[in-house]
């Protein structure tokens, strides 16, 4: 089977490997776009239009075929951004990159390098419901929320009125980025996990979201230990049983501190066997950093993994 997860029209689902573009073909890679001074990995790297689109585009080159846009840091300890300032860092981004997109898609004379392909989708990576309408608006594609909805329950609405697809990620109830790492919690890890997926699927589904646009994201690093994400990371297969894919987000994640002492700028290898690994258990969706590192990591998974279909 050479199908991976993507979105068409709203939906995610199988994709033939011809239109898949560069990522190897059973799995999608999201390049990581902050537009921010304070996130972990590169803050302020991006932190202007001039700068974030050509990493934008470069990402896309190497092989993401979704451009995951962040305007306010959700790291663990983040302070808030109000709406204003996090619409006025990623609108102009994706409004350029939604221009070239289409720009791609003019096949006379179109004369935009081939790295951002007609079929690159977008997301926002957002909390709230202001953002997420007029991303949508502009023409996103996804929502990636790490609040399921809990922080402003207009968003809630607001994607059951687009319909885009939406990452549906876990984070203690109640918490916020200040204030995640205080509530570290479980009794079953993974059990809580799925309780949580299964309520909130649910509540989207009756507010109007198909289930078909969800996909999981289980929250490595947000409100959770290193041996809660381990725990995590070891019972993917029960996550995999509700049926929707998995967007894994481990890309130089403080877990691998954690685990193997290493700093932030000393973990993509570590990002890297922990991709593979969890690629070869089925995992197709990956949210990292270097992309062309990812892609090099897939191709080999592909190759070396005994495919049972």
């Amino acid at each position: 089977m050479d199908k991976v997860w993507m979105l068409r029209h709203g939906a995610f689902s199988p994709v033939s490997a011809e239109k898949q573009g560069g990522t190897p073909p059973r799995f999608t890679l999201w390049g990581v776009v902050n537009v921010t001074p304070d996130s972990f990995f590169d803050g302020g790297t991006h932190d202007s239009l001039e700068r974030a689109l050509p990493h934008a585009l470069a990402l896309a080159a190497e092989g993401a075929r979704v451009l995951d846009l962040g305007g306010a840091s959700s790291r663990p300890g983040a302070d808030d951004v109000p709406a204003e300032e996090e619409l006025r860092r990623v609108l102009p981004l994706l409004k350029e990159l939604i221009r070239l997109r289409a720009q791609a898609g003019d096949t006379e004379g179109a004369t935009l390098p081939a790295r951002l392909s007609a079929s690159t989708l977008f997301s926002v990576d957002t909390w709230r419901a202001d953002v997420a309408r007029a991303a949508l608006e502009a023409g996103a594609d996804i929502v990636n929320d790490i609040s399921a909805c809990a922080w402003e329950p207009a968003l809630r609405e607001a994607v059951a009125e687009h319909k885009p697809g939406y990452v549906l990620m876990h984070c203690q109830p109640g918490t916020a980025p200040k204030t995640m790492q205080d509530a570290l919690h479980y009794h079953d890890t993974v059990g809580e996990v799925l309780d949580f997926f299964e309520k909130n699927m649910t509540l989207l589904v009756k507010a109007g979201l198909p289930e078909e646009h969800i996909m999981l994201d289980p929250g490595i690093g947000f409100g959770k230990t290193a041996e809660h994400n381990c725990a995590l990371l070891r019972g993917m297969e029960r996550l995999q049983s509700l049926g929707r894919p998995v967007l894994l987000g481990v890309s130089n994640k403080s877990l691998f501190g954690a685990l193997l002492g290493l700093d932030v700028h000393e973990r993509g290898e570590a990002t890297r066997v922990c991709t593979a690994l969890l690629a070869a258990r089925g995992v197709t969706h990956h949210r990292v950093h270097d992309v062309r590192a990812a892609r090099q990591t897939l191709a080999l998974t592909e190759h070396f993994t005994p495919w049972k279909d």
